[in-house]
């Protein structure tokens, strides 16, 4: 199912760092930047984390919350987010079901070898529950000004 801009978000309960849970709907109301990324600890995805973490006064500034979203589990959540003293909330999608819901568990190909993995996706929910803004195959470089830019927009 492709996913655009106007449908409303598909809803999920999923396990979060420190032991928690999180549900999509209970956050209506605030505009919700949810952001999939592969792998908890790599380059990539700690330079993205990093960036949401220096923004993050400018994110809840605008009363937005958000929220990284991989298949690693709670554990590897608690300590990337203790590594890099994350202040917003990591959620674990262990079965996949939440990215193939949004689209983004895709077939990957890297040194001519196929798998499927998490493509570097953000999505802007908006105050409704319903999509504002899709980024899909997220370049990191820049990323959160444009999601800041986005939110304040809404």
């Amino acid at each position: 199912m492709s996913l655009d801009v106007g449908t409303q978000a598909p809803d999920f309960t999923l396990p979060t760092d420190g032991n928690g849970s999180i549900t999509l709907s209970a956050l209506q109301g605030k505009p919700v930047v949810l952001y999939f990324y592969p792998k908890d600890d790599t380059s990539g995805c700690t330079a993205e984390a990093c960036q949401f973490r220096d923004m993050q006064p400018d994110f809840s500034g605008v009363d937005a919350v958000v929220i990284g979203l991989s298949k690693d589990s709670v554990a590897s959540h608690d300590k990337f987010k203790k590594k890099y003293e994350l202040p917003f909330t990591l959620a674990s999608d262990t079965d996949g079901t939440v990215c193939e819901a949004y689209g983004v568990w895709v077939e990957k190909s890297m040194y001519g070898k196929k798998y499927m993995g998490i493509e570097r996706a953000t999505y802007l929910i908006g105050r409704d529950g319903k999509i504002a803004k899709i980024w899909r195959k997220v370049k990191v470089p820049g990323h959160g000004a444009d999601v800041l830019k986005a939110v304040k927009a809404l």
